[in-house]
């Protein structure tokens, strides 16, 4: 029972640190690496190397650049266009680090589909959020969708390794309504019926 508890706790781990990776490609994954590298938390074997000096002085590095580089009108809206998929890379890896499955096929299958799937679902929606912030306010209110995002990579990373299953609720819902608005921004208006005709 108490094993059956800790398997739902790393699989729900493992959705909620791949969805904020869709936020922030990098910044979770420096989270991830440093706690482990402080003995609170221990990746698989094969995924140890997050934890090392070299992975987290260049995630650091990539961290700081990401975070920087998104509060530059535009260039934040070029930047969406490669973060889909890098989300969705990193989530893969974030996902399938801590899964706890044997079968490393069905770990990896497992890891794209909820790692990589949900990371690269959040950050399509985050980039039609700022889409739409460049529209209406010519880019002035990024910054803050930028704030939003890094407050939520952050908070969510650090809170998903303290209460992981309410967190993987959270972002599962956060997917429904994703998918819901991109369902709605993409459905065609019905056509209005005309009474003289």
């Amino acid at each position: 029972m108490n094993f059956e508890i800790q398997a739902i706790a790393a699989t729900a781990l493992g959705i909620a640190l791949a969805a904020c990776c869709g936020f922030r490609v990098f910044l979770p994954m420096l989270v991830a690496g440093l706690v482990s590298r402080f003995q609170l938390f221990h990746f698989s074997e094969s995924f140890q190397w997050l934890a090392t000096t070299p992975a987290l002085i260049c995630l650091g590095a990539a961290t700081v650049l990401e975070i920087s580089a998104y509060y530059v009108p535009f260039i934040d809206n070029l930047l969406d266009t490669i973060a889909a998929p890098a989300a969705a890379i990193a989530g893969t890896l974030l996902a399938t680090s801590v899964i706890p499955v044997d079968n490393e096929w069905m770990k990896w299958i497992i890891g794209i589909v909820a790692g990589g799937g949900g990371a690269g679902l959040v950050s399509s929606g985050t980039g039609l959020l700022r889409l739409l912030s460049s529209k209406t306010t010519l880019g002035t209110g990024n910054a803050v969708v930028a704030t939003g995002e890094n407050t939520a990579a952050l908070g969510g990373a650090l809170l998903s390794f303290l209460i992981p299953i309410v967190m993987a609720v959270l972002f599962l819902l956060f997917f429904i309504w994703i998918v819901k608005k991109i369902v709605n921004r993409f459905r065609k208006p019905p056509l209005k019926h005309n009474p003289d005709y």
